[in-house]
């Protein structure tokens, strides 16, 4: 009987694990709650949209550093840079 111990801690192993992924879950779908409850207020839509103003032009910057990188790496090496 020396594999009841170990079949035991794998149990406890993946008893945690679902219970995680569940406590995760109900994290997520209450945040999906409370963001749909804000963003019924004025002051709420005028956060999301200033949070998706920043987001994108941290996007916009990140593509931006990322093509003129290419670019610079493309002139060292003497190929032509790709089109946009």
């Amino acid at each position: 009987m020396p594999r009841a111990p170990r079949r035991r801690h794998i149990d406890q192993e993946q008893e945690h694990l679902v219970k995680s992924i569940l406590w995760f879950t109900v994290g997520v779908a209450a945040g999906f709650a409370v963001a749909h409850q804000v963003n019924q207020t004025k002051q709420g839509r005028d956060f999301f949209s200033a949070v998706d103003a920043k987001a994108r032009a941290f996007g916009h910057a990140i593509a931006e550093g990322y093509h003129a990188r290419d670019a610079e790496l493309r002139a060292e090496q003497g190929e032509t840079p790709a089109a946009l």
